[in-house]
């Protein structure tokens, strides 16, 4: 199971401003908790940063921390959401993954945090 506490942290450069972080990985695998098949993924991470900013190596391990995992892709975005949102309390915070086709369908899944919502 992927663990939050691998993600890290950095102040962000400049607080007073709201401006857009997107960082895309393309090579995102976890597995169909039904049929045990690979699962492929591009996730795109969209943020307006508060205090904090999210430091990309250790996204990228957090994220391959989900190999072997047993998910659904909503599960896995929703999950990403709320790990990112409770590591970095960002000002808004999107996840949206495109899944690879899998017996005839892709899909994307959305997931938006926000600090106003109760978790």
């Amino acid at each position: 199971m992927a663990d939050k506490k691998i993600l890290e942290t950095f102040p962000n450069p400049a607080p007073a401003r709201d401006y857009v972080i997107e960082h895309t990985h393309h090579e995102f695998t976890s597995v169909c908790p039904m049929t045990g098949h690979p699962d492929f993924a591009d996730i795109t991470v969209r943020y307006v940063a508060d205090k904090k900013c999210v430091e990309l190596k250790s996204l990228k391990l957090y994220f391959h921390a989900y190999r072997n995992e047993g998910i659904f892709f909503e599960a896995a975005t929703n999950r990403i959401c709320d790990d990112l949102g409770a590591a970095l309390k960002p000002r808004s915070l999107a996840i949206i993954a495109k899944w690879k086709a899998r017996g005839g369908f892709s899909s994307v899944v959305t997931a938006e945090w926000s600090a106003k919502k109760k978790r």
